[in-house]
């Protein structure tokens, strides 16, 4: 099959965001499907490299619009419907918001099935920029075009469905991890504690996500304080971007809640098996929006033990192999970690649990399967290029 994927790769306002989960995830997923046959193109709103070199180099083909900014509409418009002519692909996928509405708009334009990603469950629009709420009641309004909605989370199909998008056309493919990167990393782990002054008789837990009202770090420090009242062998890590200035938000609560040196701000890295072979216990804290969160299953790959607010589909990603507490209760998230950090870990059923569930093979042939059957023409299973009409 031909297939075109189209995704911004930056947030609004044109600022680098491809180390989000979201991004790793589309890298991951075209490289799969051009690796079993198909002729992938990856479009994207604004230019960029890092991981779109990762997809360049098993061959998929990136188009960049080269979008400028918010306001840059008219030259982008015209270039997005220039590509889509050309190209003529069997199926477009749209990867959130403003991509997905695009691709449903211009059907006229490029006759292919259009299929939708969405990634998010409840999440909490006004904490946002009225962009995003744009996008999304653009989204919305528009649910009824596409051919087939692929969420990642069964909670993400049932918040959208609430909203009224058509469950007829919904399905669920959850995220999936590639096990050859995010495997423990034992010279890792060291040399990321011994780089954040981390030493090794000392407990280290981390919260990885960028800083962001949906992660609600907040929470996980009012923990944090109440886990180090109780333990003196603990130390507290947030790894993550900071892209709005949300941290400076925060200080004045770590200094009210005096966790000084017990915290450590790592801001974002790119290393990440190593970030979480380094840690004794991942914590999610997230009050809202998750799907099926990767910072969990990416954990669990690592052999790492999660604690999770029950956002989402994290109690389904963790299973019964880590603890799940309710959303906003510091308390009880203090209390998750606690029995955690006194409990058994079992790294090898962590990581057989997420090989059984969430692969990156299962994802890619799932997603594939799931485009097939929009192309009959395709043939039963076939992964040879669909010739062109």
């Amino acid at each position: 099959m031909k297939l075109l994927f189209l995704h911004r790769f930056k947030d609004v306002e044109g600022v680098e965001r491809e180390f989000g989960g979201a991004e790793r995830q589309l890298v991951d997923l075209v490289c799969g499907l051009q690796s079993r046959g198909h002729q992938v193109t990856l479009v994207t709103f604004y230019p960029g490299g890092g991981m779109l070199a990762d997809a360049a180099r098993t061959g998929v083909r990136i188009i960049s619009l080269d979008k400028t900014g918010r306001w840059d509409l008219p030259g982008f418009l015209f270039r997005l419907l220039r590509v889509l002519r050309r190209e003529r692909p069997d199926v477009v996928h749209g990867y959130l918001g403003l991509a997905n509405s695009l691709l449903a708009v211009t059907r006229p334009i490029h006759r292919a099935k259009v299929v939708w990603g969405i990634r998010a469950s409840d999440i909490d629009l006004s904490r946002y920029h009225w962009v995003a709420r744009v996008d999304a009641w653009l989204e919305r309004r528009l649910s009824r075009l596409p051919d087939l909605i692929i969420a990642n989370s069964h909670a993400g199909k049932r918040h959208a469905a609430g909203l009224g998008y058509p469950t007829a056309k919904m399905i669920v493919i959850p995220n999936g991890v590639d096990l050859t990167r995010f495997q423990r990393d034992l010279s890792g782990r060291d040399r990321v504690r011994v780089e954040w002054g981390v030493r090794p008789d000392e407990l280290l837990i981390g919260r990885i996500g960028r800083i962001d009202p949906q992660k609600d770090q907040p929470t996980f420090l009012e923990a944090a304080a109440r886990v180090a009242a109780a333990r003196a062998d603990v130390r507290f890590v947030i790894v993550g971007n900071d892209q709005f200035g949300e941290q400076d938000q925060i200080t004045p609560l770590v200094e009210r809640l005096g966790l000084g040196d017990r915290l450590i701000w790592a801001g974002h890295r790119s290393d990440m098996a190593a970030v979480h072979s380094a840690f004794d216990l991942c914590v999610s804290s997230s009050a809202f929006g998750e799907g099926t969160p990767n910072v969990l299953v990416e954990a669990m790959a690592c052999g790492t033990p999660c604690v999770t607010t029950d956002v989402g589909d994290s109690a389904q990603a963790v299973g019964n192999l880590g603890i799940v507490v309710p959303r906003r209760d510091p308390a009880a998230l203090a209390d998750g970690i606690l029995a955690a950090l006194d409990g058994p870990v079992d790294r090898a059923a962590l990581r057989a649990h997420v090989a059984d569930q969430f692969s990156i093979e299962h994802l890619v042939a799932s997603t594939e399967s799931a485009l097939l059957e929009l192309r009959p023409s395709s043939g039963q299973g076939s992964r040879a290029p669909v010739a062109q009409p």
